[in-house]
């Protein structure tokens, strides 16, 4: 299933993507949550409505809604550097033999097609597709099996990072947590509904296709993320895990190919859909 977060111009909704839109879960089922953490923990008693209202026509086109990040407001999103073997050897790095996480903060956040900004005093704004891990329990202390049970799904990401921030110390959360510098969505697509294991991920930037790998190339998967996160500090539902980026980032090209006002971003993840976001000037007050 895919789990959606929209506005139709009045109120905020959940939605389930079909094929023709969107169907309106917050009209269809009574008493149905506004917000996606809610739903996670109503699912087992929501699960068969909710299969059964995937094969309703849809309610919403979905030229006709605003779609919206799809957890409104995470408590945590965490960020692993280095993650997929193309990238390091893009950089000329050896392959890591230890997870590096880095904070993304929830002011980050950012609609699956809203603007993101160029910061005041930067100039090396640089893109990352990154899969994304959508936690759905609970969870601390997790073996292999309570941390796959963890996991709610998945949806598409930019890890949108400042390089010149972020290199300018060994702290690299200043590059990474800019005010909509985490677009994500259009939906959560659910675990059960696609295996992540080798699907295809890519950016194009003016429609000039710059990432194009597999998620093949992920050193530490999912669930080896959570297994390891657990150990420190509790998951908490509606949690957001980016997976890391494969190579073709802005960085990596000789000359830089840093990202400018006006260009626009799309990222696209197979079978999860993609998010396109225009690069902005910073707001001035």
């Amino acid at each position: 299933m895919h789990i959606a977060r929209f506005s139709d111009g009045d109120d905020t909704r959940l939605g389930l993507k079909v094929a023709d839109g969107l169907v309106d879960l917050t009209a269809r089922l009574e008493g149905a949550p506004r917000d996606t953490v809610d739903l996670m923990s109503l699912w087992p008693d929501l699960a068969l409505d909710l299969a059964a209202l995937a094969a309703f026509p849809a309610d919403h086109a979905l030229t006709g809604v605003q779609l919206l990040a799809p957890v409104r407001r995470p408590h945590k999103i965490l960020g692993i550097g280095m993650n997929y073997a193309d990238h390091a050897r893009e950089m000329g790095l050896e392959l890591p033999t230890s997870q590096f996480w880095f904070s993304k903060q929830s002011s980050a956040l950012n609609d699956p097609f809203g603007d993101v900004e160029m910061p005041v005093g930067s100039i090396e704004l640089d893109y990352e597709a990154e899969l994304v891990c959508v936690i759905g329990r609970h969870v601390r202390n997790a073996d292999a099996t309570g941390a796959r049970e963890a996991i709610f799904g998945y949806c598409v990401g930019n890890d949108v990072s400042v390089r010149d921030r972020q290199t300018e110390t060994s702290q690299v959360m200043l590059g990474k947590c800019g005010d909509t510098h985490a677009p994500v969505g259009p939906w959560i697509t659910t675990a059960d509904a696609i295996d992540v294991a080798d699907i295809a991920i890519r950016t194009w930037v003016n429609g000039d296709l710059r990432q194009n790998s597999r998620t093949r190339e992920i050193i530490y998967d999912c669930v080896r993320m959570i297994e390891h996160l657990s150990r420190v500090m509790t998951l908490e539902p509606g949690d957001l895990l980016f997976t890391g980026s494969p190579y073709g980032v802005g960085k990596g090209f000789s000359p830089p190919r840093w990202l400018q006002p006006g260009d626009r971003v799309r990222v696209e993840i197979e079978g999860l859909g993609a998010i396109e976001n225009k690069i902005v000037p910073a707001p001035i007050p």
